[in-house]
């Protein structure tokens, strides 16, 4: 079984030209991590100190990279990019 993480562009939703793929990963694991890098690059990169959780995570679903990831057998990934970011959000802007 491997997994594919494809990347989408917010900025450009529903835009599938501007879709990438990072790369096939051999478990689960290393793709949900690929996938929570590319969302964590962001965020990292948009933070301002004193920004609300509120405000970067309307940064990240107005112009983040989107990543999903698809099972070689189609079963469903249960990962979800934004619900990442919103905790990541939190996180990040409660320090």
């Amino acid at each position: 079984m491997t997994y594919r993480v494809l990347v989408d562009d917010n900025f450009h939703y529903m835009d599938e030209s501007e879709r990438y793929e990072l790369g096939t990963f051999t478990s689960l694991e290393a793709a949900v991590q690929a996938a929570q890098a590319i969302v964590d690059s962001f965020l990292a990169s948009e933070y301002k100190p004193g920004m609300t959780a509120h405000q970067l995570y309307g940064q990240y679903t107005s112009f983040g990279d989107d990543p999903f990831i698809l099972a070689s057998d189609h079963s469903k990934v249960t990962f979800s990019a934004w619900d990442y970011a919103r905790r990541r959000c939190e996180e990040l802007c409660s320090i």
